[in-house]
């Protein structure tokens, strides 16, 4: 793809997605329509990037104008042994640090499998960063090259079921693809 600084990104305003309340809980099938509308948008401004901290960046802003009934929406990086450090993001504050043994984000770091909460309220350990918060995904990924949790993506909504399995199953994709295989 040659220099990155010299790509040129046409989609630098964001992704051109039609403009939704923030908060709003769209059906699910009408969540799916748009996120599957995004997909291709924002596989294409990543393409070729390799830095992680930049993928995060440009994620939570892309995904941010995607998933309107998320509070939050971002990223927690795996900074030293068995510890999340609070990454790029969208939304109201994240906590700062977030131990593997604590929350759903540390479930999903600690069995690198994705974890999707309907209602947070339920979840034994729920670590409360926004008390508006009612439902979770966290996405676990791992970089291929040395099976090394990198990080999570953690989308948020004051919505009880305000994320599907379908968007988590897309997200999944995405984030293999942009982060799993560096």
């Amino acid at each position: 793809m040659g220099d990155p600084a010299r790509r040129g990104h046409p989609v630098s305003e964001g992704i051109d997605l039609p403009a939704v309340p923030r908060g709003t809980l769209l059906p699910e099938k009408e969540r799916l329509a748009r996120l599957d509308l995004a997909l291709p948008k924002i596989r294409a401004v990543l393409e070729g990037e390799t830095d992680e901290v930049a993928i995060m960046a440009t994620l939570a802003c892309l995904l941010w104008e995607t998933l309107a009934q998320a509070n939050f929406c971002g990223f927690y990086r795996h900074t030293s042994k068995d510890m999340l450090t609070v990454g790029p993001y969208q939304g109201s504050m994240g906590c700062l640090r977030i131990a593997f043994e604590r929350g759903v984000c540390g479930a999903a770091a600690r069995s690198r499998e994705t974890q999707l909460v309907p209602d947070v309220h339920a979840y034994p350990g729920h670590i409360s960063c926004d008390d508006r918060s009612r439902s979770e995904l966290v996405i676990p990924i791992v970089r291929r090259r040395d099976d090394v949790v990198i990080g999570v993506l953690d989308v948020d909504s004051p919505h009880v079921d305000g994320i599907s399995r379908g968007e988590a199953s897309r997200l999944e994709g995405l984030l293999a693809y942009v982060l799993g295989g560096g």
